[in-house]
């Protein structure tokens, strides 16, 4: 029987942040500066006929809880909610704060507790070398996935050593 050959060799690395970025606010606009900016000098190419531009959006999330809490301060319920986008999110929250019909039943005032959000945005990315790899922001960490040349990790790594948020 043949043996199988190992074609590449794809890597993984993760940068824990000291302190979690502190508002969806912060974290769109450091995803948002990425995308227009192109720190990383990655490069458009075409896929199935098309251009794809050099870094792109790939999936996403929000998520966070609405707490309930009484008279005495007792918490006395929470609700989860999860998004795909920052502005579905957003609206979720809002509409549910504001839902009388779940105040009434939770029997407390509802507030976002903003302290446990989440967030994650994946960046996909073609380097100058035709690779393809992965960034994924989250609030406590960022992760380049998918790259094989370590010059594509030590640029990232650069750029995020000048980016006072991802310290």
């Amino acid at each position: 029987m043949a043996d199988f050959t190992t074609k590449s060799v794809t890597k993984s690395a993760e940068r824990k942040l000291t302190s979690p970025i502190d508002t969806v606010t912060n974290f769109l606009a450091l995803v948002q500066d990425i995308i227009e900016n192109n720190p990383w000098a990655c490069t458009s190419y075409t896929s199935n006929g098309a251009t794809i531009a050099g870094v792109v959006r790939g999936t996403e999330y929000y998520s966070g809880k609405i707490v309930y809490e009484n008279t005495e301060a007792k918490t006395v319920g929470q609700i989860s909610v999860r998004a795909p986008t920052s502005a579905s999110f957003s609206t979720d929250i809002s509409t549910i704060v504001a839902a009388t019909a779940i105040n009434t039943a939770m029997g407390g005032t509802p507030s976002h507790d903003s302290s446990e959000d989440s967030f994650s945005c994946t960046l996909k990315c073609h380097a100058a070398n035709d690779e393809l790899y992965s960034v994924t922001f989250k609030r406590d960490s960022v992760v380049v996935s998918g790259y094989e040349a370590d010059s594509i990790l030590t640029g990232i790594e650069s750029w995020a050593d000048t980016v006072a948020i991802l310290a």
